[in-house]
């Protein structure tokens, strides 16, 4: 699960998050490391807290939308990701990263 969502995640965003942590860019892996972190939380809640798996299934689905949807959200408010994160601006990554980590936590809260 948390390959496809690496796979899903990573072509919606406009940018070549592998190719510019490849190159050093310290933005792209803190977005794309929070938005790991943030979408296996939730996985790892299905996992204790589903009794099948379908239902897991489920909760991986609606998490990996969550997020997705999230990074929307949150790049049109700021206007700016995409440029920001090619130019390496490493907190604007890290806030990223930390909203993608803080949408896991509710997700996975959400499972409790």
């Amino acid at each position: 699960m948390v390959m496809a969502f690496f796979v899903i995640y990573t072509r919606l965003t406009p940018f070549d998050e592998v190719a510019l942590i490849r190159g050093g860019n310290h933005a792209a892996a803190l977005s794309l490391g929070g938005a790991l972190i943030g979408f296996s939380l939730t996985i790892a809640s299905a996992l204790l807290h589903t009794r099948d798996y379908y239902q897991f299934l489920e909760w991986a689905a609606g998490a990996m939308l969550v997020q997705v949807l999230a990074y929307n959200i949150a790049t049109r408010l700021l206007k700016m990701s995409k440029d920001q994160i090619e130019a390496d601006n490493a907190a604007f990554g890290g806030l990223l990263g930390a909203i993608s980590v803080s949408i896991g936590l509710v997700n996975a809260g959400a499972l409790s």
